[in-house]
């Protein structure tokens, strides 16, 4: 791969539809005689269903084409753990989720019935008839309370909450011979993901027993198999595309019931049918994130160095366990951060409770590592009255100790960590902030300065293969085929610029196709910052064969060996020593379509496995003494994603990070009442900060390549969300250390920081 391939700030291809409106999303995809779809949900948190009522009342309503409940849909009645609803590993217990709820409500949100009719208003009007009569249940929507053996069951046939559990060296005494332990209670609040493109699914039959579903997903080949049983066809019989998709997070990763009953009306009624959720339904449909409760006892000597780590956590993966069940164990395996811990010790459940199901989110499990670990450092410090800074400085893993197995368990490829901490804190000027929060202070200001610091390290990639297909037109252009899927990513000018770069044409010349399972053959879609490490591997790897293939073409056309040809330069071939004598891509393609062999290359990639990117972040805040209203002054960010290809691309990841993980520490949290009912419904309710609410993020990068995959590539999607909410919550609590305050939960919140100094002051009273 030639190097002047990496590091080049080309402008985003995409944007150009996007800024004018051209954008092709789930609504705006044209399906003539389309049926609309609307859900009936529960009102009840938990609740047993003695019948369903009002569904021939709302069939004799206008317009309405069918309503079913769980019994008019010829569905399995239950989705079964190990299906897609649970991928990624084993549950204890089965924990069935129905496709549609029929004998008893779990979360306020759950459906139980659909109204299909010609008009999404004529279909809500139908819908405003149906009810359920049900006799309420004992509601838990503490995850703590919900462990317990006492507490209200979900599933009384399971005996249990849990879920599932795991535990590493639980029953070793990894604190021995500590000279101080600090202990702590770390709260990753609930998070509601938000994408400004909600949820949706269109299917359309075809005449051939085909259908065609467009659906907002960033995995359309998981859909497509999903969608098999109920429609009772071959694979083959299914086209699923997902359009320009409006954000994910995460949560567009699983396939929903509402795509399955789509799907089975759509094939039943042998019309098309689509649907597309409200944001009132999307903060109760869409999987939630975080939500763990974590303890964590740190060991150390007096003079930092930190000699032993016990973690507890408690993920409260809601109703119905699905991927989130497993986020608790990922937070587990990376709970040792970018630490040299000789000796860790862990164990976790995952609990359901009357809430919406918890999925991945932005990070998935490594952000609620890196804020338990950040918290115990920073708790730490202050234990033993040492800068911060100095506690993690003393106890980073070298350079040289890579590739480096944590003892959680996690084996690291590699990092510089020092350097970009080092980084951060001359940007900040951390010293003249350190003397500016000391003025303050002897004058008795009442806007009080924090600064906070975190390091992390995170897992991308994950162990899994993609496919690429790399076709040389025979204009002179490419068209990449792969298997992730963009949503919001930029995969179609990365791509382009990869390939491009290494064929020696403009990255404008090349065409990515993605997301279209009638267009690539296979694919794994986009998660886990995977897509450069797994996408752009593949397609590196596919294009250097179409470039050998070109090599031995252009060598038998100029009559020449092949070690004589050098390129591709400038668009294509030549031979040593003799410029003149040259051929470009459009005539090998041209005579490679003559002989019948068009030039291409295609398949899957090996397993590139996982890689871990890594960085520091710092976070000024100001906090209001009297009123606890916390600003924030400055963000520094400087990360770690291995080799850069665009550094634009990188920036633009890194500010979306960065800001939901600034969200995440001041403003973002659902919340309910004690009967499980949503108080954060809708966007009116659910805080989220605006532009205005952000200062301008200062943001750097360090580039530690890495052996893992030939790109030398690591993640940056989630980088963000990860160091931001650390430092940010670090920094709040700096601010007030001196008033006796030593923890604030997430959010920190006006009203949190406020009740935090009026404790702190009661108690030094």
């Amino acid at each position: 791969i030639p190097p002047s391939t990496f590091g080049i700030p080309a402008l985003r291809t995409e944007d150009p539809r996007f800024l004018r409106g051209e954008g092709r999303y789930l609504e705006n995809i044209q399906i003539p005689g389309a049926l609309r779809a609307v859900f009936v949900r529960s009102i009840f948190a938990h609740a047993s269903v003695n019948g369903v009522y009002g569904l021939d009342e709302a069939r004799a309503m206008p317009g309405v084409v069918a309503v079913f409940d769980s019994h008019g849909l010829p569905l399995p009645p239950q989705l079964a753990a190990g299906s897609v609803e649970v991928p990624g590993g084993d549950l204890d217990q089965p924990f069935e989720r129905p496709i549609l709820a029929s004998e008893r409500f779990r979360y306020v949100g759950e459906p139980y019935a659909v109204v299909i009719a010609d008009t999404t208003a004529h279909a809500l009007d139908a819908a405003e008839l149906i009810w359920a009569d049900v006799d309420q249940l004992p509601v838990v929507i503490d995850v703590e309370a919900a462990a317990k053996p006492d507490a209200p069951l979900l599933f009384p046939e399971t005996g249990t909450n849990v879920a599932t559990h795991f535990q590493h060296r639980w029953d070793d005494d990894v604190l021995a011979g500590a000279e101080v332990v600090v202990h702590a209670r770390v709260v990753n609040q609930r998070l509601a993901p938000v994408p400004m493109e909600m949820n949706g699914i269109a299917v359309v039959p075809g005449p051939q027993g085909e259908y065609t579903v467009w659906v907002s997903s960033q995995v359309p080949f998981d859909v497509r198999g999903d969608l098999v049983d109920p429609l009772g066809v071959d694979r083959s019989k299914i086209r699923v595309i997902a359009p320009d998709v409006g954000g994910g997070f995460g949560s567009k990763v699983p396939t929903y019931p509402e795509y399955l009953v789509v799907a089975k009306a759509a094939a039943v009624l042998g019309r098309p049918v689509r649907w597309f959720e409200s944001r009132s339904e999307s903060m109760v449909s869409l999987t939630h994130g975080r939500a763990q409760v974590q303890y964590v006892e740190l060991a150390a000597r007096r003079d930092g160095t930190i000699t032993g780590l016990r973690f507890e956590v408690l993920g409260d993966v809601g109703a119905y366990p699905q991927l989130g069940s497993f986020m608790a164990q990922t937070t587990a395996e990376m709970i040792s951060g970018v630490y040299a811990i000789p000796a860790i010790a862990f164990r976790g459940s995952a609990v359901v409770t009357n809430v919406t199901p918890l999925g991945a989110y932005r990070g998935a499990g490594r952000p609620e590592a890196a804020a338990c670990i950040e918290r115990a450092v920073d708790m730490l410090a202050a234990e033993l009255g040492l800068d911060p800074v100095e506690v993690r400085r003393a106890n980073l893993i070298p350079p040289d100790a890579f590739p480096y197995t944590t003892a959680a368990g996690s084996e690291y490829d590699n990092g510089e960590y020092a350097l970009a901490l080092d980084t951060a804190l001359e940007m900040a000027g951390y010293d003249r902030l350190r003397a500016e929060q000391v003025e303050r202070r002897a004058r008795g200001d009442r806007s009080l300065l924090g600064i906070g610091v975190a390091s992390y390290v995170e897992i991308t990639g994950f162990p899994t293969k993609e496919f690429a297909r790399v076709d040389i037109d025979t204009d002179g252009t490419a068209t990449v085929y792969v298997g992730t899927t963009a949503f919001g990513t930029g995969h179609e000018t990365s791509f382009a610029q990869l390939a491009g770069g290494m064929l020696a044409i403009p990255y404008t010349d090349v065409r990515v196709v993605h997301s279209d399972t009638a267009l690539v053959e296979r694919g794994q879609g986009s998660w886990g910052s995977r897509s450069l490490q797994a996408g752009g591997s593949v397609i590196a790897a596919r294009t250097g064969e179409v470039i050998d293939r070109a090599r031995s073409l252009a060598a038998a056309v100029l009559e020449v060996d092949p070690d004589d040809v050098i390129g591709p330069l400038g668009g294509g071939f030549q031979v040593t020593g003799a410029p003149e004598r040259w051929i470009g891509w459009a005539a090998l393609a041209t005579a490679a379509a003559h002989s019948g062999t068009p030039l291409s290359a295609k398949g899957v990639s090996k397993d590139p496995g996982a890689t871990f990117p890594f960085g520091a972040h710092v976070a000024v805040v100001e906090v209001d003494v009297d009123t606890g209203g916390v600003r924030l002054v400055r963000h520094i960010a400087v990360d770690d994603c291995g080799r850069i290809l665009n550094p634009m691309l990188v920036r633009g990841q890194q500010h979306g990070g960065i800001a939901q993980g600034i969200a995440q520490a001041l403003f973002e949290e659902v919340l309910l009442d004690e009967s499980g009912n949503p108080l954060t419904g809708t966007l009116m309710t659910y805080l989220m900060p605006s532009a205005a609410e952000l200062p301008p993020f200062e943001c750097a990068n360090t580039e530690t390549p890495t052996p893992v995959n030939p790109l030398g590539a690591k993640g940056i999607g989630e980088s963000g969300s990860i160091g931001a909410t650390p430092a940010v919550q670090n920094a709040v609590v700096d601010a007030l250390a001196h008033l006796g305050v030593r923890h604030v939960d997430l959010p920190c919140s006006p009203e949190r920081v406020w009740r935090a100094i009026s404790t702190a002051a009661a108690d030094l009273a």
